[in-house]
């Protein structure tokens, strides 16, 4: 039973038969031999969060994936400073006390976690494409902009501050060499999927950098790589956010 253990971990979001979330931390209990349980909580809403504390005393620790990650800034006591830049929050360190409501603190462990994953490919390119204008997409250009390398978003609607993937020119390609995939086109199950964007114009001083870590090579960067992109998955990122997570949980 979860509340049988002295402490218990969990992921909130929809859907989250993709996770690797729960797989890892368990893992780590185990081989620690920490007194713990890592579990995946998939709720259709983010006003369950308070009955999912009140039902689980033990829990100490939440990650938050999509499409949660904005919408549970209102449940939140306080919000780190990064997190509040981004405008989301995917770590989430629950304070409890003896007859007090648990204090709940809003973190970001996104951006930290693809800011070091893109630093050793990082090369000498300075100006990305992210596709996407959703949590993960605003994370990775706070990442990007400690980095030094300026950004430009890419949406499939009309917009402030963005373009659409049929203003994608071979000129803004040559200019942008990195291009992120910050949707979950190409997440398991639906793994034939990819932003619709023009392809033909990578090359291979491209790096197609897709944050979908499941399956390892997705739609995107296959096709980026048919044109000569070097690619890479988000799996490093969700790794090193993992161990962020940690840190910040407090143990």
């Amino acid at each position: 039973m979860p509340n049988a253990y002295r402490k218990l971990y969990g992921l909130i979001g929809k859907p989250l038969g993709h996770s690797f979330s729960a797989g890892f931390f368990n893992r780590k209990f185990e081989a620690e031999g920490i007194d713990a349980m890592y579990m995946n909580f998939e709720i259709d809403s983010v006003a369950e969060l308070p009955q999912l504390l009140a039902r689980y005393p033990a829990l100490s620790g939440l990650n938050v994936t999509s499409p949660y990650k904005r919408e549970v800034i209102p449940y939140l006591d306080s919000v780190d400073p990064l997190a509040r830049e981004v405008g989301a929050v995917n770590v989430i360190r629950i304070t409890r006390r003896p007859g007090a409501e648990p204090v709940l603190s809003g973190y970001n462990s996104d951006v930290p976690g693809f800011e070091d994953s893109l630093r050793p490919v990082l090369e000498d390119r300075r100006a990305a494409l992210i596709l996407g204008t959703g949590g993960a997409a605003t994370a990775c250009r706070a990442g990007l902009d400690r980095l030094g390398v300026k950004s430009l978003l890419v949406s499939r609607t009309p917009g402030a501050g963005h373009i659409c993937y049929g203003d994608i020119t071979p000129e803004i390609m040559r200019e942008h060499t990195i291009v992120i995939n910050a949707t979950p086109l190409g997440m398991y199950p639906h793994v034939g999927e990819a932003p619709d964007m023009p392809y033909e114009y990578f090359t291979p001083g491209h790096l197609a950098y897709d944050l979908v870590y499941n399956p390892e090579m997705t739609e995107f960067m296959r096709r980026a790589s048919a044109y000569g992109a070097s690619v890479k998955n988000g799996l490093e990122m969700l790794l090193l956010q993992a161990f962020e997570s940690w840190r910040i949980f407090g143990n």
